[in-house]
């Protein structure tokens, strides 16, 4: 098996502005960066990946900071490990935050349901939120590069959320005598 092998990007930046330093983290952390340490963090090696590390490059040093960006390997399994587990904690993280939201729009319908709600004025809102919900999830994925262990749940529970907004669908349109 071959080892996964990394970009590694340093950088120290001026304290001040703040704003750019939390911009900078936001954009590394939006790309799935995982930080060893402040001003050290890794992605796995890709094009992408080294494309956009070399445009953040740039941006710090127009910053008047100081970056350096080098390709790395583990030094052995559980060094890879390790780093491994650090991406998949923090998917994992991502993954928890997206099922308590399922949970929140599951409860949402429930209390429509509970109070008879049945207009499509409801149901619009609620389609909204599910693809909300969707885009989210995709969005995860697409930075969950090691499979983490609530990737699976978080999609069945987009799948019963789904099929909850599909039962609730149909009540409104029953409740509007749309089959009649």
């Amino acid at each position: 098996m071959v080892s996964p092998s990394w970009l590694l990007l340093t950088y120290k930046v001026p304290p001040e502005p703040a704003t750019k330093r939390v911009a900078l983290w936001r954009r590394l952390k939006g790309m799935g960066a995982v930080y060893l340490q402040n001003g050290v963090c890794l992605l796995p090696k890709a094009d992408d990946h080294a494309r956009r590390l070399k445009m953040i490059e740039n941006d710090i040093a127009e910053m008047g900071g100081e970056a350096v960006l080098l390709e790395t390997v583990a030094l052995d399994r559980a060094q890879e490990e390790k780093v491994v587990a650090r991406f998949r904690a923090d998917r994992d993280e991502q993954y928890r935050e997206f099922l308590g939201r399922c949970a929140d729009f599951e409860n949402e319908i429930a209390k429509e349901i509970a109070i008879n709600k049945f207009t499509y004025a409801e149901l619009e809102e609620e389609d909204t939120d599910l693809k909300k919900l969707q885009g989210w999830l995709e969005r995860i994925r697409k930075l969950d590069f090691y499979e983490a262990t609530l990737a699976e749940e978080a999609a069945a529970r987009l799948q019963a959320c789904e099929a909850l907004l599909d039962s609730y669908a149909q009540r409104v349109f029953d409740a509007n005598d749309e089959n009649h």
